[in-house]
């Protein structure tokens, strides 16, 4: 079986404690008799207490190599897997049932185990602050779940797990642009915030983008040498247009427009200077 390096210490040296202290359970593990191992992992594993999943656990990983293509060995693998998910070994239990599914697609299990590695890697999911990648890894399980199964008991609960996945990206992406523009990395805010509304189309938060895009804008083109500003305030002008005539009655609007305001004097001062020096020229 894969070892997971750096997996997360569930057992604590309390219950390695009790684990080695039980009799009964240091005679099954000395046992060579197979049998008598998976009967006791899955009496372990079907009485369902948290010490009892860490002892049917250590039992299944004994035998699987053991039985591997026996009859017994698909539901050992499915209550191996559940043994780590009940653990809060989310990363573990996510690899078996992924494995369980690739390796009996037919199975009675197969729904549930494909359902249960994308539920197990929504709960690994990390809080907001951190490295999103596993979300997106989770939202693309839970999708294919629900292509290839779109109407189950899970289906409610999967387009929820979705969702909320999808809300915390959003959330995590609109507080990295914030964090652009409050650094005054103002080329890189605008592209964030670009970004931000071509992945979340449908958000809240796009009235609010916009207008912070167009901000940010205006200040990358006033912070900028000579040559690159007539580009960037035209740029600019473009970012309050699309504004202003997707969101007229916007909170924003009114500051939105001294920006616009700003940026086309800028222009007509800039035209009037290039026919000065054009007029001077001839």
């Amino acid at each position: 079986m894969r070892v997971f390096i750096g997996t997360r210490l569930f057992i604590t040296f309390v219950s390695l404690s009790i684990l080695l202290g039980c009799s009964e359970f240091r005679k099954l593990q000395k046992s060579t008799d197979w049998r008598e191992k998976y009967d006791a992992a899955v009496k372990y594993y079907e009485r369902g207490d948290r010490g009892d999943y860490v002892k049917a656990s250590m039992l299944l990983e004994e035998i699987l190599p053991i039985i591997r293509g026996m009859p017994e060995a698909e539901q050992a693998n499915f209550y191996y897997a559940y043994c780590h998910f009940h653990q809060g070994l989310y990363v573990e239990s996510a690899f078996y049932f992924k494995t369980f599914y690739d390796t009996y697609s037919r199975s009675e299990y197969a729904m549930e185990s494909m359902y249960m590695h994308a539920y197990s890697l929504f709960l690994d999911s990390p809080v907001e602050e951190l490295d999103q990648s596993s979300s997106a890894e989770a939202i693309s399980a839970m999708q294919q779940f629900l292509n290839m199964y779109p109407d189950t008991q899970y289906t409610g609960q999967a387009t929820a797990t979705i969702n909320e996945l999808q809300r915390k990206l959003e959330s995590k992406a609109y507080n990295n642009a914030l964090l652009y523009k409050k650094l005054s990395q103002h080329n890189s805010a605008v592209i964030a915030f670009e970004n931000f509304s071509e992945d979340f189309p449908d958000s809240q938060y796009n009235e609010e983008v916009n207008f912070l895009k167009l901000q940010s804008q205006h200040m990358y083109a006033r912070k900028s040498i000579p040559s690159k500003q007539k580009e960037r305030y035209e740029k600019a002008i473009e970012i309050y247009d699309y504004f202003i005539q997707n969101y007229p009655d916007s909170k924003f609007a009114k500051e939105a427009t001294r920006i616009s305001v700003d940026c086309r004097k800028w222009m007509n001062n800039f035209q009037s200077a290039n026919k000065v020096l054009e007029s001077n020229n001839n």
